[in-house]
């Protein structure tokens, strides 16, 4: 009978700006990182990307920067919709700052049409997602964070066979095995 050691491991971080993965997102990050510190002259920030690419980190990011922040603006239904009209107009008469993301750019989600322009009113930034290699990069942070080291073989393995975005990667890491027979075999028992 094989006996497994349970490790003293860390949890991951709470979402900030330092710990995002910038990669070709610098300005959008030199961007927040004004709103945070209130130093930001636009009212009105909308972020858009595919599922995976940091949207949700990054306004949680700002959660304490006082800002009005809705995530999945796709998904916002029509009382939703009016309260972000309002919380928009608000910002542009000076009466706070909006941040906001969706999966598309303000031109393409299924909103009001007046809701959509007022998000095309500001800033709007689409993150990109990280390459492989800065998922990889990611993976061994986190690792070392965490006390572990991966093998290149275990990051290659995770970014072929688990899912991409790092909130999910860093999620493997609290339980990962730290043999690539093992990733293999845990990835197999948690597939659907």
């Amino acid at each position: 009978m094989t006996r497994q050691l349970a490790l003293p491991l860390q949890s991951p971080p709470a979402p900030t700006l330092d710990n995002f993965v910038p990669g070709s997102n610098a300005e959008l990050l030199a961007r927040l990182r004004a709103l945070a510190g209130g130093a930001l002259d636009e009212a009105v920030l909308y972020l858009w990307g595919a599922p995976g690419s940091g949207r949700t980190h990054l306004l949680r990011a700002c959660a304490r920067a006082g800002v009005t922040l809705a995530d999945d603006v796709h998904r916002l239904d029509e009382a939703g919709q009016q309260a972000l009209f309002v919380a928009i107009n608000g910002a542009r008469e000076g009466r706070g700052t909006v941040l906001a993301a969706g999966d598309a750019p303000p031109a393409h989600l299924a909103l009001r049409e007046d809701l959509r322009s007022r998000l095309a009113w500001g800033l709007v930034y689409e993150v990109k997602p990280p390459t492989d290699e800065e998922r990889a990069l990611y993976l061994h942070g986190e690792a070392a964070r965490r006390g572990l080291r991966l093998g290149e073989d275990v990051v290659a393995y995770l970014l072929t066979h688990a899912r991409r975005d790092l909130s999910s990667l860093g999620a493997l890491l609290e339980h990962l095995p730290v043999s690539l027979a093992l990733v293999r075999e845990a990835l197999r028992a948690r597939a659907p």
